[in-house]
C-alpha cells in the first residue's frame, strides 16, 4: 500500500485491518495476505498532520507485489508526485492488480490507467473527477467497480465493501463472511453510495425495503418471484421495481438472483458436490441455470469454483 503525503488515515486503517492483520480464528495454515506499507519519502504526514508515518520501505517495495492499494487524500486538485504515479504505472504494466480506496482513484486516473475504463470515487468529488479526467467512465452511484486488474472504491466506508469483495474473490464467500463478522460489518451492502448523497428529506411514510429483504432472504431457497415480493410488500410490481431502483440501484429480479448465487457459493464452499441439490437449495432451480448464473457472477464454473474455494480439491461436481 502506497501512503502518500496527506493520505486519509481511515482508508489506511481499513486496508491494514483487511489485508495486514492475522486471522487465527479462521484456522488457516497461512495468512490471507502479507501487507507492506511504503512511502515516497522517509517521513509522510497524514491528513491534517494527525501523525507522521516513518520507518517503512520506499516505493521500490511495489515491485513484485500481487496487489497495489492506493488510499485517498482530500486534496485532489494538487497532482500526485511523479514517483507515486510511476509506481502505479509500472505495477499495472506488469499485470499486477491495482486498487484505489475513496479518492485514491484520482491517482490512478493521473497515472493514465483508468482511461476508457469504468471507475468510481467519493460522490462528493465526482464532478471534479469528471472535470479533471474526462476519459474515465465514472460511475458515481456504486460502492465499487471491479474491472479485473483495476478496482476502485467509492467514498470512505466503501473501502470496506471493496476490501471484502477482494477477499471474497481471492478466498471465497465463506472466508469473506467470516472476516466481515470479525469486522462487525455487512459482507455485502445493497445499493450504492447514491443513498448517502446529501439531499433534502421529504416528509413521506417509511417505504424502506429492509423488512421485505429480510423476509425474502429467509426464503431465498423457495421459488420466489418478483410478484411474490410485490404481494408481500402490498405494492404493485411496478412500484416495487421503482423502490428497488431508488433504494438499491438494482432490480428485484437481479437482487433475487444475486442472493441465490451467493447462497449457492456458500453451499459449494461447505462441501456440497451435487449440482442439483445446490440449485434446489439456493432457489436457482436447475443445474443448468446454476452453471450459467455462477459463471456470469464469478467467471467460474461450479467445478472450478469448488476447486478454488471448496473445503478440499476433489472430483468434479456431480450433476
Amino acid at each position: 500500500m502506497i501512503v502518500d503525503e496527506g493520505t486519509n488515515p481511515f482508508e489506511v486503517g481499513v486496508a491494514t485491518e483487511l489485508f495486514g492483520l492475522p486471522r487465527p480464528e479462521l484456522g488457516l495454515p497461512q495468512p490471507l495476505y502479507e501487507l507492506t506499507l511504503c512511502t515516497p519519502t522517509p517521513g509522510v504526514r497524514m491528513n491534517h498532520g494527525f501523525f507522521t508515518l516513518s520507518g517503512v520501505p520506499g516505493l521500490d517495495a511495489v515491485d513484485g507485489v500481487d496487489t497495489l492499494v492506493v488510499p485517498g487524500r482530500p486534496d485532489n486538485v494538487v497532482p500526485r508526485g511523479e514517483a507515486v504515479l510511476d509506481a502505479v504505472r509500472r505495477t499495472h504494466a506488469r499485470g499486477a492488480r491495482v486498487v484505489s480506496l475513496c479518492t485514491g482513484s484520482f491517482a490512478l486516473a493521473e497515472a493514465g490507467i483508468l482511461d476508457g475504463r469504468r471507475a468510481t470515487t467519493h460522490w462528493r468529488w465526482a464532478d471534479l473527477f469528471r472535470e479533471l479526467h474526462p476519459k474515465v467512465l465514472l460511475e458515481p452511484d456504486v460502492l465499487f467497480v471491479d474491472e479485473g486488474d483495476v478496482l476502485t472504491a467509492a467514498g470512505s466506508a466503501a473501502a470496506l465493501d471493496l476490501g471484502l469483495h477482494i477477499v471474497r474473490r481471492d478466498h471465497g464467500a465463506e472466508i469473506a463472511n467470516a472476516v466481515s463478522r470479525r469486522l462487525v460489518f455487512a459482507a455485502h451492502r445493497d445499493g450504492g453510495q447514491r443513498q448517502f448523497v446529501e439531499r433534502p428529506l421529504p416528509d413521506v411514510r417509511d417505504e424502506s425495503l429492509t423488512p421485505l429483504l429480510a423476509w425474502a432472504q429467509a426464503r431465498i431457497g423457495e421459488p420466489l418471484t418478483v410478484a411474490d415480493l410485490a404481494t408481500h410488500a402490498a405494492v404493485s410490481p411496478a412500484t416495487l421495481h421503482r423502490r428497488f431502483r431508488a433504494q438499491l440501484g438494482t432490480t428485484p429480479l437481479a437482487w433475487l438472483t444475486g442472493e441465490r448465487v451467493a447462497l449457492a457459493c456458500r453451499l459449494i464452499e461447505r462441501g456440497e458436490e451435487r449440482l442439483d441439490v445446490v440449485a434446489a437449495r439456493s432457489g436457482l432451480g436447475t443445474a443448468a441455470n446454476l452453471r450459467a448464473r455462477l459463471r456470469r457472477e464469478t467467471g467460474l464454473s461450479p467445478s472450478a469454483y469448488r476447486r478454488r474455494f471448496g473445503p478440499a480439491a476433489g472430483e468434479p461436481l456431480r450433476a
